[in-house]
């Protein structure tokens, strides 16, 4: 099959092309984006297309650099090509960040495609993208982070700024590519940076591809196909995971995620992972983050008992938890200050007063007392006031707190007590504890009071406070 016959195969069997689209087609100057170029300035015709082209100078190789951009222009200009073009300082940018280079490249020449796309009518960006490409990206992730996206290599079209990214050479090698070229009499730019072993792609291109090619010269080819299966089955199974994921696991708001261990047990472990795969597009922008082996594996590890607590950290600042038989995903509460000026007074005359765990609390003389104050889920515990010198506080802990409760001689620490009443770690340091004038705790509200409450009034008590 000829190298067109092959490709308009590709684009029909995929649909990657519709009548009337408009091309923003990405061009390097390199031998594979000058044959794409080409590909549709000679079928755009047929295909009932309009294009345009888009380049970027990465600024890295100096005159060479600039020389792509005048040797993409002059071919845009003879062809009838109108050319959106823009040169990126890269460098100054890694001086400023230092990242990884090839990183920052892909973000900044990306952020220009989109840019372009939304500035025009353009339906779709189109790049390069070819069959060996495929191979050394499913070789590079099964050495690095072999999970169930990664193994599915680059796929013919995806969403992108709105509009869609399609690849229409990856069902081609680069060897036809470069046939293809000399054939139609086309010349290339070649960047001398790809002939060096800096990049990770470059090493395996130099040096892996060519001892898989020497066992099987179509193993491109057969990478295609297994990474094509490989996206069809999963989005069979992601489709079966997604029905699963509206039935069992809740969402109380954007950050906050739970399920039922016992009914996540029930499924298969090939729909557990995709599950939390679901769970984590929801949670994460970084693909990198989103297909982390590591991240899928603890999660999954969490869940393989409902006994005990349990509670593992995620990227930015996210906290998985087990307890009482649920997972539960949410933002790590940060420490809430001590300071005074952070302190919420508990007083008479202050009426409600709402704590950040959705309780309340209130404080009334006993002869004040009201049925108005008493709801059926409210809580009373009496008290001399002149015991505890009014007003209360509301605060959180700090080291070295401790508390006096009944029957007990000396007073017990709170990190103490945290443990003993099972209060779970990540909300320890945010637990509202009742404090005296002196700073000193009398009562971990929906805890345990200290010393001075009690449940019933008492001679010489004079004062409730209120628990809502």
């Amino acid at each position: 099959m000829s190298f067109e016959l092959k490709v308009k195969s590709f684009i029909e069997k995929e649909r990657l092309l519709q009548q009337d689209d408009h091309l923003l087609i990405a061009v390097s100057g390199g031998i594979d984006s000058m044959a794409l170029l080409h590909y549709f300035v000679d079928t755009k015709e047929q295909w009932g297309i309009q294009i345009e082209a888009v380049h970027v100078d990465h600024m890295l190789r100096g005159e060479a650099s600039a020389e792509d951009r005048a040797f993409v222009q002059k071919y845009c200009d003879n062809n009838g090509v109108y050319l959106h073009a823009r040169a990126i300082p890269i460098p100054a940018i890694m001086a400023q960040e230092k990242g990884n280079t090839q990183l920052i490249c892909r973000r900044e020449r990306y952020r220009y495609f989109k840019e372009v796309l939304q500035q025009t009518n353009a339906t779709k960006l189109v790049t390069a993208h070819h069959a060996d490409d495929q191979l050394e990206s499913v070789l590079m992730a099964l050495t690095k982070n072999a999970t169930i996206n990664s193994m599915q290599g680059i796929r013919a079209q995806r969403f992108f700024a709105g509009k869609t990214l399609i690849r229409p050479f990856l069902t081609v090698t680069k060897y036809e590519i470069r046939e293809y070229l000399l054939r139609k009499g086309l010349d290339y730019r070649e960047d001398a940076s790809n002939a060096k072993d800096t990049y990770v792609r470059n090493r395996y291109r130099h040096h892996v591809v060519p001892l898989l090619e020497a066992e099987n010269p179509r193993v491109s080819e057969q990478v295609t196909h297994f990474t094509k299966q490989l996206q069809e089955d999963d989005a069979f199974l992601m489709a079966l995971a997604q029905d699963v994921f509206s039935q069992i696991i809740e969402r109380s708001n954007e950050n906050t995620y739970s399920m039922k261990i016992d009914a996540f047990q029930l499924i298969s472990l090939a729909l557990q992972r995709r599950l939390i795969l679901i769970l984590l597009n929801y949670l994460y922008k970084d693909s990198n983050t989103i297909q982390s082996y590591a991240l899928v594996t603890s999660i999954l590890k969490l869940c393989e008992t409902t006994a005990g607590y349990a509670e593992i950290h995620l990227p930015e600042d996210f906290l998985a938890v087990r307890r009482y038989g649920q997972l539960t995903i949410q933002k790590n509460r940060p420490l809430e200050g001590v300071a005074s000026s952070e302190k919420k007074i508990i007083s008479t005359a202050n009426g409600w007063t709402t704590l950040t765990t959705g309780e309340r609390l209130c404080l009334a003389k006993l002869d004040d007392l009201t049925s108005e104050l008493l709801t059926d889920t409210a809580q009373l515990f009496y008290f001399n006031a002149s015991k505890l010198y009014l007003p209360l506080y509301v605060r959180t802990r700090k080291d070295g707190d401790r508390m006096l409760l009944k029957g007990m001689d000396q007073p017990k620490r709170l990190s103490r007590l945290f443990i003993d009443e099972k209060i779970p770690l990540n909300e320890r340091n945010s637990w509202p504890l009742l404090i005296s004038q002196s700073d000193e705790v009398v009562a971990v509200i929906g805890v345990r009071m200290g010393m001075f409450f009690s449940t019933t009034p008492q001679p010489n008590d004079d004062t409730v406070l209120i628990v809502d």
